[in-house]
């Protein structure tokens, strides 16, 4: 049966217990709040029935035999599928151990027996509206990829473009000692730099030679309905940065806003200058594709004008020493 539109599906909660009388207890005081339970008394069991499942929020009791709660909760934590569901940890007395420990392995609260019924309810309702908005980010940002994609179909001549930019742009990122999660919002920001084009015509993206002053300006137009396409991606604000900035310049002649230097942000720096070297080096309506050399050469000569010098001697270096290529 159905749901009726706009009610929200029953949040589930997953309960994880060797105790049957703490299960019992957790079961009837998530039921009474309107919540479904789905119980496991062991972590062996608790990691099939959050495949099965794919519940909104896990209780884990710490000190269960086998597999206790901290490493259950480091293996969800550790998986793309499961990272995001938030872990609740029950410990059998307040201590500072074992929240470093949970720290460690990923938890997301707390709670130490004997259970406070308010407090438990309270911290539960709390984080399953974290997963909730979560939820809907991850939506968001999955249908966003897939505008993406199409839109990079649509144009023969950027066929792969998005994949060899993303993968151009992580290692150039790595190599310039960026974090993990600053590689991550780049390989986003990098699928979707060029989603604005969907409000470019088609005559104009494909024409076989020069363009116009007034066709140009309406490329140029593709950062800024890119960042306003993408303003739902609230919690990666980079990558709407990279989307509006990849075409600044580095002395300051670039689009939209003319921003020089550092003043643009070093994702957006990155995303300049490996979208140039596979523009350059791919096949276009107005031109055939340029050779290693001479694409190389222009990446030189922009060092210090286009582009960051830092960033284009060392994305040089890389194609030079076939570092560039090797995760292709």
């Amino acid at each position: 049966m159905m749901e009726p539109f706009g009610e929200k599906k029953r949040a589930k909660v997953l309960a994880v217990d060797d105790s049957k009388e703490n299960l019992e207890l957790i079961q009837a005081l998530l039921s009474m709040a309107g919540y479904e339970v789905i119980t496991a008394s062991n972590g062996e069991e608790a990691l099939i029935k959050v495949e099965e499942e794919s519940p909104d929020i896990v209780l884990l009791d710490a000190m269960m035999p086998k597999m206790n709660g901290f490493e259950v909760c480091s293996l969800l934590k550790r998986k793309e599928e499961t990272r995001l569901i938030p872990v609740i940890l029950v410990t059998p007395v307040d201590e500072s151990e074992c929240k470093v420990r949970g720290f460690e392995a990923g938890v997301d609260d707390f709670l130490h027996r004997p259970i406070n019924c308010v407090e438990f309810l309270a911290r539960v309702r709390s984080l399953v509206r974290v997963k909730r908005l979560n939820d809907e980010l991850v939506n968001v940002e999955n249908t966003m990829l897939a505008l993406a994609t199409a839109i990079e179909a649509k144009d023969p001549y950027t066929e792969g473009h998005i994949e060899r930019v993303a993968t151009y742009a992580l290692r150039l990122g790595k190599e310039m000692g960026l974090a993990l999660w600053e590689l991550e919002v780049l390989r986003k920001a990098a699928i979707l730099h060029d989603v604005g084009k969907i409000g470019v015509s088609e005559t104009v993206l494909l024409k076989p030679g020069p363009l116009t002053k007034e066709e140009f300006d309406q490329v140029k137009t593709h950062t800024v309905v890119g960042e306003k396409i993408c303003r739902p991606l609230q919690q990666d604000r980079l990558i709407v940065e990279v989307i509006r900035h990849h075409h600044e310049r580095y002395d300051g002649k670039g689009y939209p806003d003319g921003l020089a230097g550092e003043d643009i942000p070093i994702a957006a720096r990155i995303m300049a200058v490996v979208d140039a070297y596979d523009a350059l080096t791919s096949d276009r309506p107005y031109r055939g594709h340029l050779s290693q050399e001479e694409a190389l050469q222009i990446l030189r000569g922009e060092a210090g004008k286009q582009f960051d010098p830092r960033l284009a001697v060392a994305l040089v270096s890389m194609v030079e020493t076939g570092r560039l290529s090797q995760m292709l």
